[in-house]
């Protein structure tokens, strides 16, 4: 999730690196594509229900309205949290009488006191005192009134994307292994201060308020999404590792959620792997359709602990300590990818993005732009059949500008798309047969003279209500905002 002014772009097209189509899974693609849909028409302005200023620009027909907007005087929530900006993934669950509930990220770095309640309850004590990510919980209408809202999780760090889960619960993702164990991030500020380790998964019950305890056994790296396998009782997890090969991993959980009603610790974590190539280049260019065969390979110490003293810089850096997990599983053939980002259960399929995929080939690390050398990527795993398949690639930024969260309204309909671009950013749908075509942009400006444009700034955390009316999505940033979205989403073929 965004860090847009470290990325630089290489262009040039190179050498196709070809998948094998297996499995049926290229048919299955081209047989679903006589249910999409085409739009409907060209995106225009439409004007926000709450003050009739033009902040998202829709296809005919569709309406919005924005909420817990950042930019201004501070938001403050009936139990007296003070809103933290950098609203990201998010998920919506049926709430009482017709309402929705959105457990909510807030991608936030750096040491600092956590946030929360002003008058926090027993079951208020945050993760990690000294971070400042975590989730807050909002009651809803279908057109975006809040009647409540509330911190569910606290003392957490860089809280990107996550996964809706079916038995009820949002998995929140730390998008870093920062700790008092390891030196400093990219910021350069000391991890010194903090006083747990980070890089987990949390689990947040709809409606309620996590337990803060980790589920150390799914993996300390940058995680960013989650999505359930309801045929297996996996969690299928993505790793967006900035400056080094990322990887799609599945967490087993020692018994299936939907009977133990939640995701037990204690479990294995597996890694992907291309059968027959090892650390295969997933990152290089594919071809539309390219399908690869894949097995697993097991993670023996995924949550690593490194020696430290307290109270003192540690020696362990964080690019050692971000990549320890993932380089196991590359010792033994793991594939590499760029940057995974946004995942969804749709279609009986894993869809997930990777960033910054395409292009050239990587030949080693590359901290400054980013592993990957590409404008993007759409893959899909099939769990029956373990085949892995390149659904999309972008040829260009023009085209589709770096993938990022992801998101179905049914089994039947489009992948629904957010970019994380530094020019403008849309909200796209993808048909079965590939074709991409525009949902939202963003023109958003700010509230304040001069309302300077504020284009640059990601979407993120699209989701729909249980129901498929509205389209709940954030603006990524420090003034950060929500929006509802509704309109005719099936003359979309969303």
């Amino acid at each position: 999730m965004g860090n847009v002014h470290r990325r630089t772009f290489l262009q040039g097209a190179v050498a196709t690196m070809g998948g094998v189509v297996v499995g049926g899974s290229l048919q299955t693609l081209l047989a679903e594509a006589a249910a999409a849909k085409p739009p409907t028409g060209p995106l225009g302005p439409v004007p926000d229900a709450r003050d009739g200023i033009v902040r998202l620009w829709l296809p005919p027909g569709f309406s919005y309205q924005s909420f817990h907007d950042t930019d201004g005087p501070p938001v403050v929530l009936p139990d007296g949290t003070t809103l933290p900006g950098r609203h990201d993934g998010m998920a919506a669950f049926a709430g009482p009488d017709g309402n929705v509930w959105l457990v909510r990220n807030h991608e936030i770095n750096g040491p600092g006191a956590a946030f929360g309640p002003s008058s926090p309850g027993p079951d208020d004590a945050p993760y990690d005192a000294m971070a400042q990510g975590g989730t807050t919980t909002s009651l809803v209408s279908p057109s975006g009134e809040v009647s409540d809202a509330f911190t569910s999780l606290n003392g957490t760090q860089m809280n990107c994307s996550g996964g809706r889960m079916p038995w009820g619960s949002w998995i929140s993702c730390e998008e870093t292994v920062n700790g008092p164990d390891v030196g400093a991030d990219f910021t350069g500020v000391s991890n010194v201060p903090l006083q747990q380790r980070h890089g987990f998964i949390f689990e947040v019950p709809a409606g309620g308020k996590s337990e803060r305890q980790p589920v150390t056994s799914a993996g300390r790296f940058a995680h960013e999404a989650a999505a359930y396998s309801p045929d297996e009782g996996f969690v299928y997890l993505t790793e967006d590792n900035f400056g080094f090969p990322s990887g799609l991993y599945r967490y087993i959980p020692p018994s299936n959620p939907m009977s133990a009603g939640g995701l037990e610790n204690g479990g294995a974590l597996q890694m992907l792997r291309v059968v027959g190539t090892p650390n295969a280049h997933l990152e290089a260019t594919q071809t539309n359709g390219a399908a690869y065969p894949v097995d697993w390979v097991d993670i023996d110490d995924p949550d690593p602990t490194f020696p430290y003293t307290p109270g003192e810089p540690a020696p362990t850096t964080n690019n050692d300590a971000i990549k320890f997990v993932g380089d196991q599983g590359r010792a033994q053939g793991a594939a590499h990818f760029s940057r995974l980002e946004g995942a969804v259960f749709a279609k009986g399929e894993i869809f997930f993005t990777s960033t910054q995929g395409g292009g050239a080939a990587e030949t080693g690390p590359d901290t400054v732009g980013g592993y990957g050398n590409g404008a993007g990527q759409i893959w899909s795993y099939n769990p029956r059949t373990q085949v892995l398949t390149c659904r999309y690639q972008s040829l260009s930024t023009t085209n589709l500008e770096l993938p990022d969260n992801v998101t179905a309204r049914n089994n039947r309909g489009s992948i629904v798309i957010c970019e994380d671009g530094p020019g403008d950013n849309y909200i796209r749908g993808l048909t079965a047969d590939a074709t991409l075509f525009d949902i939202a942009l963003n023109r958003l400006r700010r509230n304040a003279p001069p309302n300077a444009p504020r284009f640059g700034e990601e979407f993120a955390g699209a989701t729909f209500s249980p129901d498929g009316h509205t389209l709940f999505v954030n603006i990524q940033a420090a003034q950060a905002v929500t929006f509802a979205v509704w309109g005719p989403w099936g003359r979309l073929g969303v």
